[in-house]
């Protein structure tokens, strides 16, 4: 590819597999979660090389450095010759500890739990309190 490559950012981060489609891409800049140089961007801004892509996918923020635009979406193998992962170990724990929160098994066949049930799910939990 010529070395001043300019591709826009919703085809980018769509590329690098960073989102599973471009329209997702391009909502997540519509809303403000795709930030470049700390500037919040629009779906239609040109990417170039070096530059530093923050992602809002909440709770994680992640960081990444552009080390190649690339237009055409590529393997997961390939990812890493096009971004360069600068996202901080403190933010990829936040997203561990999302994943190992209260997980509660029911019966197969006991049917969705009752009034009296949720209530007390709930109190337990510490979310909600009811009367």
């Amino acid at each position: 590819m010529p070395e001043n490559t300019q591709i826009r950012i919703d085809k980018f981060l769509w590329s690098v597999r960073i989102y599973k489609t471009r329209s997702i891409a391009s909502e997540a800049c519509r809303r403000g979660r795709i930030i470049i140089n700390n500037v919040q961007v629009k779906p239609s801004r040109l990417v170039l090389k070096d530059e530093i892509i923050t992602v809002r996918k909440l709770p994680v923020i992640y960081t990444y450095r552009i080390i190649e635009p690339i237009e055409n979406r590529v393997s997961a193998k390939l990812v890493s010759k096009y971004i360069e992962d600068l996202t901080p170990e403190e933010e990829k724990v936040k997203l561990d500890l999302r994943h190992a929160g209260f997980n509660s098994y029911r019966e197969k066949g006991t049917g969705r739990p009752t009034k009296k049930e949720r209530r007390n799910l709930d109190r337990f939990i510490g979310d909600i309190d009811h009367p």
